[in-house]
């Protein structure tokens, strides 16, 4: 009788919602896995249960109370870092307040004040002088050793048709001609010429409202005035006004007797009328210089900037070359293509490619600096004017300028004076 077939045993089935880790079976996907249950408790649940079983509670540490230094207007983000609070903590109480803002809003003082009050902090309030503490100061201990000397910085100044551009361009041409063969020379409101291996920087300004542009925010634009008065109609109004913002400023005057080509011109009538305005020439035994010169027929421009050589020689015009630029926005515009680009005047220290530097309510990376003879630059040292491209905005011209170490303060020092003035 043949033996009865054997039973397969029966495979194991896994019930359903149920797994292999549970089971307990070790499979090569399980066996380097960890499970919940394999898990322990973490290393704070530990400490909690410690401390629990123990009696302690957990107190948390006692709260710093800060003097707070508070300018006149103030960002909610640099208020909570000055109090060291959560953003989201002033934002709240601006909130219950009836005021919706966000951590890069700015804010008043009087407002912070009341905040940084409330959360048990001490208040000190500062003036807007405060704010740019630092960003525009000068060392007064500069080393002999460490200064350089540097270009006259000119401004041409006088009555309208009287020869101020035509001067001007008479002066970069011949200089041009002379040093510079093919040379073009660009404009940017301000250009350098050089005479026996001097450099002089002229200042291509719209007349004598910008120089008192400069002059009302505090800037010493220039060293040297020259005043341009025309041979054959002598002084007018506007030469009035301008030897008035001279003298305002306190730069010595050069007078530049214009249009010496015409038969009716008469120099000593012009002499004669300047001292009715206090501006004695020194042929007429004063100590101011003055000039016979002709934009037409280029005769006298060598003595004209012979004068303005031995005029700086007199002022011994010396300052550091080294450290972070400072210096004057010239002119500003907005331009297609390249954006905000501006023009300004190193006064201290050497302004590099990469640099960021604040101008009044904008700031720059500066991507690129170009000179008055349309070459790119690495560098740009004191006198020396350049186009500056990187701008975020258009600066006004006569705003100072000064380079700052990171982007964070340059922003910080955009948004407040922009709140200052918007």
């Amino acid at each position: 009788m043949p033996a009865a077939p054997r039973a397969a045993p029966e495979r194991p089935t896994r019930r359903v919602g149920e797994d292999a880790n549970a089971r307990g079976r070790l499979t090569v996907t399980n066996a380097g896995t960890e499970s919940d249950r394999d898990k322990g408790p973490s290393t704070a649940a530990m400490r909690r249960r410690r401390d629990k079983k123990m009696g302690r509670n957990q107190q948390a540490a006692p709260k710093l109370m800060r003097e707070v230094i508070i300018p006149e207007a103030i960002t909610v983000a640099e208020l909570a870092n000055r109090m060291a609070e959560r953003s989201v903590t002033v934002i709240k109480m601006l909130m219950a307040q009836g005021t919706m803002a966000t951590i890069n809003d700015v804010i008043d003082a009087d407002t912070a004040e009341l905040i940084a009050a409330e959360l048990g902090h001490t208040v000190k309030r500062v003036s807007d002088a405060d704010v740019e503490e630092g960003l525009y100061d000068i060392p007064a201990d500069d080393k002999a050793e460490d200064l350089t000397d540097r270009a006259p910085v000119v401004t041409i100044m006088g009555h309208v048709d009287h020869g101020k551009t035509s001067l001007l361009d008479a002066i970069r041409e011949a200089n041009v001609v002379s040093g510079e063969a093919g040379g073009i020379t660009q404009h940017i409101g301000a250009y350098r010429v050089e005479k026996n291996g001097n450099k002089i920087t002229f200042l291509d300004t719209p007349g004598h409202e910008a120089f008192t542009a400069m002059r009302a925010r505090g800037a010493q634009a220039t060293d040297i005035a020259v005043l341009v008065v025309a041979a054959d109609d002598g002084v007018m109004p506007q030469t009035i006004e301008s030897i008035k913002h001279a003298k305002a400023a306190g730069v010595p005057i050069i007078v530049a007797i214009n249009k010496m080509d015409k038969p009716e011109a008469n120099p000593t009538r012009v002499r004669t009328e300047l001292l009715q305005h206090e501006v004695f020439v020194e042929s007429m035994g004063g100590d101011v210089l003055d000039v016979e010169v002709s934009a037409k027929t280029r005769a006298g421009l060598d003595k004209l900037l012979e004068t303005i050589l031995l005029q700086a020689e007199v002022l011994e015009l010396r300052v550091a070359r080294d450290g972070r630029a400072e210096g004057l926005v010239i002119e500003a515009k907005l331009d297609r293509g390249r954006g905000a680009v501006a023009t300004v005047l190193v006064q201290r220290g050497t302004l590099a490619i990469g640099d960021i530097l604040v101008a009044g309510t904008e700031f720059a990376r500066v991507r690129a600096l170009i000179n008055d003879k349309g070459e790119q630059v690495k560098e740009a040292g004191p006198s020396i004017p350049v186009e500056v491209l990187g701008f975020t905005g258009v600066p006004s011209a006569g705003d100072r300028f000064s380079v700052v170490e990171t982007e964070a303060r340059a922003r910080r020092s955009h948004r407040i004076s922009s709140a200052r003035h918007p």
